[in-house]
């Protein structure tokens, strides 16, 4: 579990396309200082087993199905990525509740930077729409953040100059891609009252 608080901005070093799979080595120093084999690191928002660790760099194998279903395949030797460790028990929550599960890929479709904060665009699965809602929280690419204008098809949010120069976003223009997990507690909620049965539905209605 991670929280979209981005410990570090990363680097790609290598991509070995495996076939069915692609091993990828990145460079982080801070992430990899108590890394070793099995630990989970959140790569753009996406949750990545290590495999190797050392030198201040790490190595994770992602499936096929994740290069398909996320922007990791986009990357190449040179590209700078969010970086970040799992949360640990009794440490601070500073964003979201982040399980790094990408539900699906969105489009920066604009930037507007203004004097203190830039607002950026981004584009939305219209079937993700119902789960984001003003002022509710989203990952983007790894960044917990607060949603401003929600959309059927779009969201807007505001970005900090701490931000814009720690994280991915402050250089992700108009076309690029980005990782999006909706907040979990929506769809669990939404699994809850799907789930009632037909006597429950019916008695709920009859009290109204």
């Amino acid at each position: 579990m991670f929280t979209g608080i981005v410990e570090e901005l990363g680097e790609v070093v290598a991509v070995e396309e495996l076939g069915d799979s692609a091993r990828f080595t990145l460079r982080g120093p801070v992430v990899t200082e108590d890394a070793k084999h099995g630990d989970s690191i959140a790569v753009n928002g996406v949750c990545l087993t290590v495999v190797t660790a050392g030198g201040g760099t790490f190595t994770a194998d992602v499936m096929d199905e994740t290069l398909k279903r996320s922007s990791l395949g986009d990357l190449t030797p040179g590209s700078r990525v969010n970086l970040e460790r799992p949360t640990q028990v009794g440490g601070r929550l500073g964003g979201h509740l982040v399980q790094g599960h990408v539900d699906a890929t969105g489009t920066v479709r604009r930037r507007e930077p203004s004097e203190n904060w830039t607002v950026v665009t981004v584009s939305l699965p219209p079937h993700l729409a119902r789960y984001v809602v003003e002022k509710g929280s989203v990952t983007v690419d790894g960044v917990s953040l607060t949603v401003v204008e929600a959309g059927d098809d779009f969201f807007t949010i505001s970005l900090i100059p701490t931000t814009l120069d720690l994280t991915t976003l402050g250089f992700k223009q108009p076309g690029e891609r980005v990782n999006l997990e909706i907040d979990v507690i929506a769809k669990y909620v939404e699994r809850m009252l799907g789930a009632r049965t037909p006597q429950q539905a019916l008695t709920e209605e009859s009290a109204k």
